[in-house]
């Protein structure tokens, strides 16, 4: 594919980028606050002005398929439907450990790690080797004490679950575990789009999302149950 559209609305940052012929032509972030359906399109026009495309001109439309929050995942998803539909084009779903793993240019062990409350994360991790990355623990939902007793290895830590474990992971792991530089450390479209390059598209009735747990309202309904039991 010679342009891809990507979009990654799975956590507080919103991003959106342009590959264009293997490059990254375009990308803009926001970690402001304001809600993703409000900057998503704005940063999609951006996108595509700055590269000198148009939506048409896409080949391939890339979004951040989670885990990750409900209500972002379901915004970046159907926006990466809405515009391949209208565009008759393909989409592909990039889980978002994969993408995160991808901000990482380390020969070793990455582990992707976001804040999934209820003292948990979103994790798995990834073996690179060279521009390769092999999958070593599957997408996940555990405590941070779990997490680290499955890693053995000096391990790169990336994605926003860094800010909010990194003390305890440290004294767990010790000198086993590095943490990415800010600027490396959350959720990039052009991660998404690179991780792309070597998935396979789909049509966008296909795109599917990756929630690793039931929603916060459902679970808390769940509970309230058992507990009138």
């Amino acid at each position: 594919m010679s342009n891809i559209l990507a979009l990654d609305t799975s956590a507080l940052t919103a991003t959106a980028a342009v590959i264009k012929d293997g490059l990254v032509a375009a990308e803009v972030s926001f970690t402001t606050g304001l809600t993703h359906s409000q900057t998503i399109m704005p940063m999609v026009d951006y996108c595509l002005k700055g590269a000198g495309l148009t939506p048409g001109d896409i080949d391939l439309y890339a979004v951040s398929s989670g885990p990750g929050s409900f209500t972002g995942l379901r915004i970046g998803v159907g926006t990466a439907k809405a515009m391949a539909y209208a565009c008759d084009k393909k989409c592909v779903g990039v889980p978002t450990l994969l993408a995160l793993a991808h901000n990482i240019a380390y020969d070793g062990l990455i582990v992707p790690i976001m804040d999934a409350r209820r003292s948990q994360v979103y994790c798995a991790a990834y073996r690179r080797s060279g521009n390769e990355l092999t999958e070593v623990l599957p997408p996940d939902a555990l405590s941070v004490a779990e997490l680290c007793s499955r890693i053995d290895e000096k391990a790169v830590f990336v994605g926003d679950g860094v800010e909010a474990y990194m003390g305890q992971i440290s004294e767990i792991l010790k000198d086993r575990a590095v943490f990415a530089p800010t600027q490396l450390r959350l959720q990039r479209a052009a991660s998404v789009g690179v991780a792309a390059l070597n998935l396979e598209g789909v049509s966008p009735d296909e795109l599917s999302v990756i929630y690793l747990r039931k929603p916060q309202a459902e679970r808390e309904r769940e509970e309230r149950l058992n507990n009138n039991h």
